[in-house]
């Protein structure tokens, strides 16, 4: 029975995909005057002035892949909470948990027959003789664990059984892993010692980059598991009781816990905590965890419909929500949802080198996840009026909603209408090209989106702080365009092609302008 408790085991667990590596602009309440070139003027249509009732709800088509559904997790907001680290002592008093559940050996049969290509030939076929020996006795189901937790964390490592080791018995089980040409290898490993299968943890842990600490918290972990199961000093959790997919159950949601490199005033976001639904997501094409903020309107009445404002850069925007809330409480803007996104919270960036692979190299991939996986969820969980809403980028985000709106007509799904386009680092883009066989020519030439159409059904808010272009000064190449060059290019196009557009200059370096053109924004866009 061992060989079938250690494979059904790998067949249970779902470890969470882990990114690690966000250096921030720092742009919460600054203050920024302003130099007006035009206004935030865009023409008024019915679908801005109605009531929300009044319009019909936006459906997109959803193309999330079975294992990005899965990993959805939406709850209530976690940013406040103060996340304790587990305790690392081994003589401190633990408490080990295991879910059992029971199957039939009908059922662990199918099981194998539909994951024949990924077990080995010596387990599959040990497996198939526990199931024939059983049956002979008249057996018709067993019981195995589907989750051992310590402290309230999953074991997310395989725990060997009470016998293993014992009488001369290894444990071991089947190693898939991808090959340096791509291809799938699947090996047997086994292990004579309990003290060879940690070291061989370790050394697994050391690949994947993984700290010390983590490694050796986990290490503990399946030590103290291990003695549970050997002494029977667990505590049975009822079948179906373990949800998999919280992502607060795994060690790393402790130990690798990075709440406070978010910006935002505590306070502002405690008086609107209740108004914020907090949702995991996984996208596979980026291989990221995400985390979104969605932050209900006052009066929320989710059988009225609303348009989104989607603030790229959650770790600072989401500390603009309050704010901009506050607009609606106060009646100086309509009421609009608010969703911001960013990494989840043990994901760090300290150089912003994940924001800018997603944002500027691998755009497509993030206009991919937006686009037909993340809206559409949205749009079948709350009343959206997409040709209503509203995709906010900065800086490397301006970068990315300029691709976004140039790229739309790619897209069955038109999750936007309206989209900001601030500051945009479109010299960082080049600085990327070196390496790309992309020519600058795309980008100068909007994509080829005109080649591909005559006119733009979208509406586009193009600014920037006019001080800004020192900030970066050390970063341009030579024949580079500055920001600022670079946004008056856009302008000149813009115009060429009859964009509806709005061209803005702040007085104000990079980012300090961002909070207050928010707002105006909203008020102007979506006014009461």
């Amino acid at each position: 029975m061992k060989k079938i408790v250690t494979f059904l085991l790998l067949l249970a667990m779902t470890l969470p995909v882990t990114s690690c590596n966000n250096k921030q602009e720092n742009s919460s309440q600054t203050e920024s005057s302003v130099q007006q070139e035009s206004s935030i003027t865009t023409e008024s249509n019915n679908a801005e002035t109605e009531q929300p009732q009044t319009i019909s709800p936006t459906k997109l088509t959803n193309k999330m892949t079975e294992l990005e559904i899965n990993s959805v997790d939406k709850h209530a907001l976690t940013l406040l909470d103060e996340i304790e680290k587990p305790n690392a002592d081994p003589n401190a008093e633990h408490k080990v948990s295991v879910e059992f559940r029971t199957m039939t050996y009908a059922e662990y049969r199918k099981n194998l027959e539909e994951c024949r290509s990924e077990i080995g030939d010596e387990q599959y076929e040990a497996a198939m003789e526990d199931i024939r020996i059983a049956e002979e006795k008249g057996e018709d189901s067993f019981q195995f664990s589907t989750c051992v937790l310590v402290d309230g964390y999953i074991v997310q490592r395989l725990v060997p059984d009470a016998d293993d080791f014992n009488d001369g018995n290894s444990f071991g089980f089947t190693s898939s892993t991808i090959g340096e040409n791509g291809e799938q290898k699947v090996e047997y490993v086994s292990f004579d010692s309990f003290e060879e299968y940690l070291d061989y943890i370790r050394e697994q842990e050391s690949k994947l980059g993984y700290t010390n600490e983590v490694t050796e918290m986990e290490i503990l972990q399946i030590q103290l598991a291990y003695e549970a199961l050997k002494n029977g000093t667990y505590e049975t959790l009822p079948e179906g009781s373990v949800d998999i997919n919280d992502q607060s159950l795994y060690l790393w949601s402790a130990l690798q816990n990075y709440r406070s490199d978010w910006e935002y005033d505590r306070a502002a976001v405690e008086a609107i905590k209740d108004s914020v639904d907090e949702i995991y997501f996984y996208d596979e094409e980026l291989d990221r965890p995400f985390v979104v903020h969605v932050t209900l309107p006052p009066n929320y009445d989710k059988d009225k419909t609303y348009p989104v404002f989607f603030l790229t850069d959650g770790i600072w925007r989401f500390g603009n929500c309050p704010e901009l809330r506050k607009c609606m409480e106060n009646g100086e803007a309509a009421p609009v949802i608010l969703v911001s996104l960013y990494y989840c919270y043990n994901v760090t960036d300290p150089d912003q080198w994940i924001r800018y692979n997603d944002l500027v190299i691998e755009r497509d991939k993030l206009l991919d996840f937006i686009t037909d996986n993340l809206m559409p969820y949205l749009c079948e969980n709350y009343n959206i009026d997409c040709d209503n809403s509203t995709l906010y980028g900065h800086s490397d985000g301006g970068v990315f909603t300029h691709n976004a709106v140039f790229n739309s007509d790619r897209y069955e799904n038109q999750p936007f209408g309206h989209y900001i386009i601030g500051s945009p680092a479109l010299w960082g883009l080049y600085h990327y090209n070196l390496d790309n066989n992309m020519t600058n020519d795309d980008v100068l030439n909007d994509y080829g989106y005109f080649d591909r159409n005559e006119t733009l059904d979208k509406t586009i808010f193009l600014c920037a702080g006019s001080l800004e272009d020192p900030d970066y000064e050390q970063n341009y190449r030579e024949g580079d365009d500055t920001t600022l060059e670079g946004v008056a290019k856009l302008k000149e196009r813009f115009e060429s092609h009859g964009v509806d557009f709005t061209h803005k200059l702040y007085e104000s370096h990079h980012y300090q302008y961002i909070p207050e053109m928010l707002v105006e924004y909203l008020k102007t866009m979506y006014p009461c």
